[in-house]
């Protein structure tokens, strides 16, 4: 991703959706599989974003905001944990991003990855999201962005 920029939209969008999708589907599990937050982690939610419920909130309201299609990231950026939103195929790994980090987990808010569900009601999809967070995968990004 180095040198995405360089590409025109049409092929950069090919390797971020890609990479992005799976991405997302790594950091599910099933409903009651995939853990909690480790101490590490859930101090660093404390510290950096007010603590679980202020977090889900406010990664929910990057969800909501993202007009169209995108993604809502928990990032890590200079060592702290930080909630950002990019448009369509883009991520905080390409050299272009506005936002630029080690990337944790990630909500795919395009309408295609909740319609059949929930149709155009995003708030309920996000609401969902986090029964099935892969919380055992987003421990072990950390550990290495933190490394």
């Amino acid at each position: 991703y180095a040198k995405i920029s360089t590409l025109p939209v049409g092929v950069r969008n090919n390797p971020g959706g890609v990479w992005n999708h799976t991405f997302f589907w790594e950091g599910l599990a099933p409903v009651g599989t995939g853990g909690a937050p480790s101490g590490e982690l859930a101090a660093a939610i404390d510290a950096d974003l007010g603590g679980m419920d202020a977090f889900n909130e406010a990664f929910n309201a990057a969800g909501l905001g993202r007009f169209g299609s995108g993604w809502a990231w928990l990032i890590v950026q200079d060592g702290k944990l930080k909630i950002i939103s990019t448009p369509n195929q883009d991520n905080s790994l390409m050299d272009f991003a506005e936002e630029k980090g080690a990337p944790l987990l990630v909500a795919d808010v395009w309408e295609h990855a909740y319609y059949l569900k929930y149709q155009n009601r995003r708030a309920e999809f996000l609401a969902a999201f986090w029964s099935i967070v892969n919380w055992n995968k987003v421990n072990e990004l950390y550990a290495a962005a933190k490394g």
